[in-house]
């Protein structure tokens, strides 16, 4: 079954509705995690690299195998196979990229959920400075690499974590759907060197996807192309928002394939 059906039966049908709510459920969650990260899970590990089509040799393999798949999903890459650029502003991932313009009304679809700036920051002050900037959002497919670094150089102002919730009311930007969600996110506000004020976000996968940044706090200095985290399994999104406005050639709907470092500049 497609990603978009799966979804379709998830939100659009009783029995979806009645397994979506079980699946977000907390304990459920945690149970799948234990799972994927025991031993026996390691055994899902070569036809995963299969099926996506996984070029092993770019990462570093412990001896003998990895200890279980979410060893394997947040493998490390060898050193020099993500040439990070001399650039001020990179790509954080390895992702699909898509780019807007912020205004007033934006709404950015981000794992099957629309939300305003307003909604998707929890922080309304925050979201307006925001208004005439741009949205950078990567896409990570289960295929992707799943470690992320800080997009520019600077200090963190604050950081931010949002709990996911599950809602049983239609939202104005979801009509057709019986029930909504908004996956858990956490940001860093970061004054950067070269561009001002920007927000580096990370947002987790509907049911096993976790979050595991490094525990960056205000007042840390932080450095271009120095990891800021990894996720745990599930296709995730990186949210990068700055009061630039590029001058893109892309449109807002089409996805760019883009390795963790290259210059965002020269993409655009």
């Amino acid at each position: 079954m497609s990603e978009s059906l799966t979804i379709d039966f998830l939100y659009k049908t009783p029995v979806g509705r009645f397994i979506l709510k079980g699946l977000v459920n907390p304990k459920v969650s945690k149970r799948a995690a234990k799972i994927l990260s025991s031993r026996m899970s390691a055994t899902f590990v070569p036809s995963f690299i299969k099926k996506n089509n996984i070029d092993i040799e770019d990462y570093i393999v412990p001896e003998g195998r990895f200890r279980s798949f979410n060893d394997f999903f947040t493998r490390k890459i060898k050193p020099g196979k993500r040439a990070i650029s001399d650039s001020a502003f990179i790509c954080p991932s390895d992702g699909l990229l898509t780019v807007s313009d912020i205004s007033e009304t934006s709404v950015f679809n981000i794992k099957n959920t629309s939300y305003s700036l307003k909604e998707l920051l929890g922080n309304e002050s925050l979201a307006g400075e925001f208004i005439g900037g741009t949205a950078l959002i990567f896409r990570l497919t289960p295929s992707h690499y799943h470690r992320y670094v800080f997009c520019a150089s600077g200090k963190i102002i604050d950081t931010i974590f949002i709990q996911g919730i599950l809602h049983s009311v239609k939202p104005v930007c979801h009509e057709t759907f019986p029930v909504f969600i908004q996956n858990s996110r956490e940001y860093a506000v970061i004054d950067s060197e070269e561009y001002g004020k920007i927000v580096q976000m990370e947002v987790g996968a509907l049911l096993v996807g976790k979050i595991s940044n490094k525990g960056y706090v205000a007042g840390d200095e932080v450095r271009k192309g120095e990891e800021k985290g990894y996720f745990e399994y599930g296709g995730s999104s990186i949210v990068v928002l700055t009061k630039h406005r590029f001058d893109k050639a892309m449109s807002s709907s089409e996805e760019l394939p883009v390795k963790m470092g290259t210059d965002i500049e020269s993409i655009l």
